[in-house]
């Protein structure tokens, strides 16, 4: 079962600011997403009840289920954006409307779609 829209992104927060600093901590997380460190908090131990991350002191770090969860947000989120902004939208815009998008579909839904409009653009290219 996958977790809640605001799980997804917190998630998603953690993957991005481990990738890019190295460690996590719940003021980068809010800092990163513009909510208060109550916030935060909370959807912390949500995730840590769930299994999905370990605090080490101050260090947030994702475990493999919340990880690859993370990775399947972000991946989807990565593919809208890119084809919103292909499409001409706007960058903000299609940051946040991507951020909508990434959590409508279930990952089958997603894989079958991303396919589909992989093969058509080869088909294009290759006309």
């Amino acid at each position: 079962m996958r977790p809640h829209e605001s799980a997804e992104n917190y998630l998603k927060a953690i993957l991005i600011l481990e990738h890019r600093n190295g460690t996590v901590r719940a003021v980068d997380i809010a800092r990163h997403m513009g909510v208060s460190k109550p916030s935060v908090s909370k959807a912390l131990e949500n995730l840590r009840a769930q299994g999905c991350i370990r605090i080490d002191a101050r260090d947030i770090r994702p475990t493999d289920k919340g990880r690859a969860l993370a990775s399947s947000v972000l991946e989807q989120y990565l593919f809208f954006y890119n084809l919103l902004v292909a499409a001409g939208v706007e960058a903000k815009v299609a940051a946040d409307e991507a951020c909508s998008l990434e959590h409508c579909l279930s990952g089958d839904s997603f894989k079958r779609l991303r396919v589909l409009l992989v093969e058509r653009i080869k088909a294009i290219q290759a006309a």
